[in-house]
């Protein structure tokens, strides 16, 4: 009986230092992601201080691991920061976590302005891995691109807004403000997104067209000038002579990164892209003109790398190895937008 009692006790500590194990091992896991969410320390603990209402001690405490985060203070850092319990627990529950991010582009917070940051910080840290890539199939021309060009974004933005703003639906195009702290974050996501060793575009053949079609309806209900309309096209001039350059040499001049253009043969409904690093992959579908809907989910990133890149066997390359074709197309587009 004694010998049964030992071995019941010997027992039932070996099970608590397992379950202390296993659980030390996740709230490792969480604390990782946290710092990956948010590189900088001081921006990290700025941001839970504000989730949690708590004072910057007791966020370090945690942080530090002399006290753990509470269930309820985990499901509150889960919840604002789109992180899955699969992710924090390593338990594959067979469903696949899918985020929205929502931000105020025309004026968005200082949470919103520090998670663009973050997001330009995480593309830099892409050049330390010469495997990175990018891919990206369009119907409208990317984000990474337009946010180049003041009048092209500023067009973007105000689309969206005449579409799906609440607030104010006939806002004409000369009312749309965007906030110089936006203009400084778009600037600083243009120089990055060059950084990424390897990038691969598949744009609809007609992906000029819906754009000028946009641009063309709005003039005819006077939300756009006849002189906001000649800087809309001068934009447009730049981004192509950019890009026909890019196509010539296969890379982005300012940094020397490879870039891969294909021109579908067949209709895109929407965008999609993927970023693959040997860190973290990650895809994302465009929703509504400027969200994206994400994941990080292993087997969908994976299944979406393999289907995009198939996608290349309906679409015709024309970076450097077929100068007729790449000339053809850019001219095409340059006489589309100068009819305007």
């Amino acid at each position: 009986m004694i010998i049964l009692l030992y071995i019941l006790k010997k027992t039932i500590k070996l099970l608590h230092i397992i379950m202390r194990t296993q659980e030390q091992i996740w709230y490792d896991d969480f604390i990782e992601i946290l710092h990956k969410k948010y590189p900088q320390k001081t921006q990290l603990i700025k941001s839970l201080k504000k989730i949690l209402g708590l004072k910057q001690v007791a966020i370090y405490r945690r942080m530090q691991k002399q006290v753990f985060f509470s269930v309820h203070e985990i499901s509150k850092i889960a919840t604002e920061l789109n992180i899955s319990l699969d992710e924090i627990t390593r338990i594959d529950s067979e469903r696949v976590a899918f985020h929205l991010k929502q931000i105020n582009y025309l004026n968005p917070s200082n949470e919103e302005v520090i998670f663009l940051r973050n997001i330009i910080q995480s593309i830099y840290l892409f050049r330390n891995y010469p495997d990175t890539e990018f891919m990206d199939i369009s119907n409208r021309l990317p984000r990474q691109l337009i946010a180049g060009y003041e009048h092209l974004n500023r067009f973007f933005l105000f689309k969206w807004r005449y579409q799906y703003g609440y607030d104010c639906d006939f806002s004409r195009f000369s009312e749309i403000s965007v906030s110089d702290e936006k203009l400084r974050v778009t600037k600083e996501y243009y120089q990055a997104i060059k950084q990424v060793p390897q990038t691969i575009f598949v744009w609809d053949r007609l992906i000029f067209h819906y754009l000028v079609n946009d641009i063309r309806y709005f003039i005819s209900i006077y939300l756009i000038t006849d002189e906001e309309k000649e800087l809309l096209k001068k934009d447009l001039n730049n981004l192509l002579d950019y890009m026909l350059e890019v196509a010539d040499k296969g890379c982005y001049p300012e940094t020397q990164n490879k870039v891969n253009l294909y021109i579908s043969q067949t209709n895109i409904d929407t965008n999609y892209n993927y970023t693959f690093t040997p860190e973290a992959n990650i895809c994302f579908v465009h929703a509504f003109e400027k969200f994206e809907i994400y994941t990080f989910h292993s087997e969908i990133v994976t299944n979406f790398m393999s289907w995009m890149q198939l996608y290349k066997k309906t679409a015709t390359p024309i970076s450097q190895i077929d100068e007729k074709k790449r000339i053809e197309f850019f001219m095409q587009q340059k006489q589309l937008v100068n009819n305007l």
